[in-house]
Formats: C-alpha cells, structure tokens, sequence
C-alpha cells in the first residue's frame, strides 16, 4: 500500500494572504500528473463548525455532498482539484476540544489529567489521519488557519512538528508570508517574514518552501535574501505576486518548478504534470472582452466572500461565452423603501441572482425583485431563499393569495397562506438534527422543461442547506397558471426546481447549483442563465 504524503501550509504575518488557493493550486498541479489528491482545512477557531457564525464574518458556508457545513475555502478546494470533499476535510479547534471531552466525560481517559499535549494536539493528527485514509489520496494537503503567532493556533503548529517527527521525509512544509510594500521608501520589505519564519521555527517547524505575496513586482534580490535569513532553497522561495486571477495561479506557480520541488522533496519518482486544461480555461478567461451586469440581491452585501460561490459560479458562466461577469449588488431594504438609485439598478443590469439566506431582513424587497423579473422579463436565477421568493410572489400577484407568505417569516402567525413552510414529515428525511435538509439529495427532471433543457439530464444530484418547503397543498393551483414544478425528490413529494413559463429565464432551485460549479465547467442553472442573457442582448 503507498504511503500518503502530507504537503502543511501555514501562513504568517498576517491573515488573509490566500493560504487556500496556495493549497489548492498545489493540489490541482499534482493532480495533474495523475496523483489522487485531497485537501484539508484545519481552523483554529474554537466554533464547532462555521455554520452558525455570520456571514459579515466568516464569508459563506460552503456544504458538501455529506451534509458537512464548512469553511470557504473548502471550496477553493473543490473548484480546483473538481474532486468532492467530506467532512472529515474540516476539522476545527472547537471539534476537536468537545470531542477530547466528551471522551474525557465518558471515561475513555481512566481519570488521567487531560492537555493541549499530547491530547488535543493528538486528537488534531489522528483527524488528519483518518481523513487521509477515507479521501485515500497519494498527496494529501493541509491547510492550517490563521497566523503563525495566534494563541488559538499553537496546538496546531505543536501537532506539526509531531507530524514531521513521525512522518518524516513525507511531511513537507510550505509557508505563506506577505512583503509588506512601503510607498515612502519605495520598496518591499522581508523583515516581517523572517520574524514569521523565525516564530514558526520557534515552534519547532522549518518551512521547506516559502511564498512570498505581494501586489507589486518582486525583485529576485529580495526573494534570495528571503532564502538566505531562513535558512530555504533560493529556489524553494517561490513569488506569490497578486494576478488577475485566482485560477492563473496554478500556471504561474508551475513556471518556478513547484512540482518538481515538491516531488524532489517528498521523493516522488518524475511526474508528468498536464495543465493544458488550465491554460485553455486561462485563455478562455483572457479572451473575455464583453461586460455583462449581474445584479446579485442579497443580504450581506458588504462582504464578497459571502457569496463567494455565487460570484464565482456566475464568472465561470460568463467565460463559457466570453462575457466579463461584474456584479451589481441590490440593496432589497432600499428596494422596499423605494430609493429611487436602487430601482433604477433594476433596469440597468442584465439578469438578478436571488441567492439564499436566512430571516426575514429585506425579504420584501427581494419579492419586489421577483416581480419586476417576472413582469419586464429580466432574467431570473433564485437559488434557495430566491426560489421560495420566486413562488411567494407569483402567489400574491398571480394567484391573488395576498397573504401569501413563508413560514419562516410569519412569526406572529399573520399569513393564513404559508406556500413555503416547514412539512409536518420533515423529520424523517432531514440527515441530522430533524431542522434542516444539508448535503446531497436527487433531483428528478421533467422532460420538456426549461430545466430539462439546460441540464440535458433527466436524473441529477444537488446540494441543499435549508429548513422549508414548497406547500404541496398550492401544487395544483400554481402549475395551472404557468409556474411549473420542474424538478422533484423521487419520491415527488419536495418541489427541487420551479421555473416560469412563457418567460426568457425565470428558474428557482431550492438547492444551491453553486457549490458544483466549477471555473472551466460551469454548472447548468448559471450557464443557462448567462445563455438567456446573451440571447437577449442580440
């Protein structure tokens, strides 16, 4: 049986640096070569999981086929290496110290005094363990949260140094630092990462390869008095210089010879590594000329990582047809009080992007939105929150049920007419916890439909992450005045997909088509989507 080998990345300086598109390029140029490949991430944040942080904070919760809720990086991870993930790929401080615990609890210790040393830190590598067993990966990288200096990230520094200790040769690691860039004296500067290098050694780790990140050119000078005051390769010391775009990455990292550095140093006999795929994709995004206008009407629009999916599942659709993809973001409370500049966006994009949510926060605004969609003809994507929005308003101003409402965002109980609600047998197919529907479920297509059309497939699998449904008691009625049930469960009883008919592209999905898109490969919903645009633009 081959032995995995482990690729750690770790970052310092500060945060935000791109840890993960480092993991996931390296990633995506070993499997290139063949290699079965994974990655994992590693958060020191105390939170069990990211699925109950905010959005404002955290960026978007990224869920994977088995129901895991994960950081977003996890999907970095899969748009690069198109390999589904699970669970046991994210694993975070808060994990790990309620299951030491509970063990502890229940008796598993026999009364011994419990620390960070050799519990937690142990906990943390029989994780990365068994994960690397059950992904069954050849290359196996790790990308471990936050800053080299962080208090809550120490345990997972000291459980590398263990890590190398026990693996040896099959443990390579790679640090992310940044040179900072001083205008008053018009140059980068190194120190920061050579007191971030000499902190992660203090720790008992010496980084076979760094990347230094910068916005600006960086003069090879700076990159061998890196190699020098670290005590790495001069080769090994490889630029990280801000690109046009994340999926130029991979191309860019190859010309230093990354693979061939990694592959010496974890012995690998020569790989082949092909990215002809990403230089085509590249290309494709290169030749890009046209800007198409996509208004996005969510609820967190101070932060792009809060739809980072969203954004980059509609970019890719733009590219299959050499369109720009640039993002208008709709203020639905401004739509709701009728600022005058947000209507006006209404006109002035090209298509509207309803992405999911949760509470009730702008929710009117979002049903104006449909509306408008509806009755000028815009195309229209609703995914989750957007597809329930979608059948909310055609209930009120179609079907005359004015108090069409979901049960969400009827607290009081005012709506006597809940389209959307909470099915009474939801528990017996919800995976964990009787609230919500997460992970992958199939979707049964009807033949003939606009969503039969652009999927070109009568049987799919999607991922969800919501707790209502669509009322079967308004089936009937809404499907004789046009609004058609698409795509169901098997069993039929969950409505999947809901589309519009004499309509340009008005399509809702009650899963979220964005978590399987991918750069070169762009999901159905989003490629019929820009297609519909395009057509209409003519």
């Amino acid at each position: 049986m081959k032995r995995t080998k482990f690729i750690v990345v770790t970052g310092g300086v500060c945060s935000s640096l791109g840890k993960g598109i480092v993991a996931s390029s390296t990633a995506a140029i070993f499997k290139s070569a063949g290699l079965k490949v994974a990655v994992m991430k590693l958060d020191p944040y105390i939170n069990v999981d990211p699925g109950t942080m905010s959005p404002f904070q955290h960026g978007e919760v990224f869920v994977l086929d088995d129901g895991a809720e994960t950081d977003l990086d996890l999907g970095h991870y899969e748009r690069f290496i198109d390999t589904p993930l699970s669970s046991f790929c994210s694993v975070t401080a808060g994990k790990v110290y309620s299951e030491v615990l509970t063990e502890e609890r229940e008796g598993k210790y026999l009364g011994g005094t419990i620390q960070v040393v050799p519990h937690i830190t142990g906990k943390i590598l029989s994780k990365i363990e068994l994960a690397a067993k059950k992904m069954k990966a050849d290359i196996f990288v790790i990308e471990i949260g936050g800053t080299v200096g962080d208090i809550e990230g120490e345990p997972f520094l000291e459980m590398l140094r263990q890590m190398r200790y026990k693996y040896g040769k099959d443990v390579l690691s790679m640090h992310v630092t940044l040179l900072p860039y001083l205008a008053a004296s018009n140059e980068l500067k190194t120190k920061p990462t050579q007191l971030s290098v000499r902190e992660l050694r203090r720790m008992g780790v010496t980084p076979d390869i760094i990347f230094c990140r910068a916005d600006t050119k960086i003069p090879k000078a700076l990159l061998k008095k890196v190699a020098y005051f670290c005590d790495v390769d001069e080769e090994a010391v490889i630029p990280a210089e801000t690109a046009h775009s994340i999926y130029e990455i991979p191309l860019k990292f190859q010309k230093y010879n990354l693979g061939k550095i990694v592959s010496d140093k974890l012995k690998f006999k020569r790989l082949k590594f092909k990215l002809s795929e990403w230089e085509k994709g590249v290309m494709a995004m290169k030749k890009a000329k046209q800007i198409l206008t996509i208004g996005l009407a969510g609820k967190y629009n101070e932060l792009d990582d809060a739809y980072l999916s969203v954004i980059e599942a509609a970019k890719a659709a733009g590219f299959a047809f050499q369109k720009k993809i640039q993002i208008q973001w709709i203020d639905t409370e401004k739509i709701e009080d009728k600022d005058k500049n947000e209507l006006q966006k209404l006109e002035e994009v090209d298509g509207i992007i309803v992405p999911g949510g949760f509470g009730n926060r702008g929710t009117e605004g979002k049903i104006q939105v449909a509306q408008y969609c509806r009755t000028h003809q815009k195309p229209y994507l609703g995914l989750c929150l957007g597809s329930q929005i979608m059948a909310i308003e055609f209930a009120r101003n179609v079907l005359n049920i004015k108090d069409a409402q979901s049960e969400e965002f009827d607290e009081k109980k005012k709506s006597k007419n809940h389209i959307i609600h909470f099915m009474a047998d939801q528990r017996k197919i919800t995976k964990k916890g009787g609230t919500m529907r997460l992970g992958a479920y199939p979707c049964v297509i009807k033949k003939g439909t606009l969503a039969h059309k652009v999927y070109k497939n009568a049987k799919v699998s999607e991922r969800h992450r919501h707790r209502f449904e669509f009322n079967n008691k308004y089936r009937v009625q809404f499907e004789d005045q046009g609004f058609i049930i698409s795509g169901t469960s098997p069993n039929k009883k969950l409505v999947e997909i809901v589309e519009l008919k004499n309509h340009p592209y008005m399509i809702g999905s009650q899963f979220h088509p964005e978590f399987l898109s991918r750069p070169f490969r762009p999901h159905p919903l989003f490629h019929g989507f820009i297609e519909a645009i395009v057509k209409e633009k003519k």
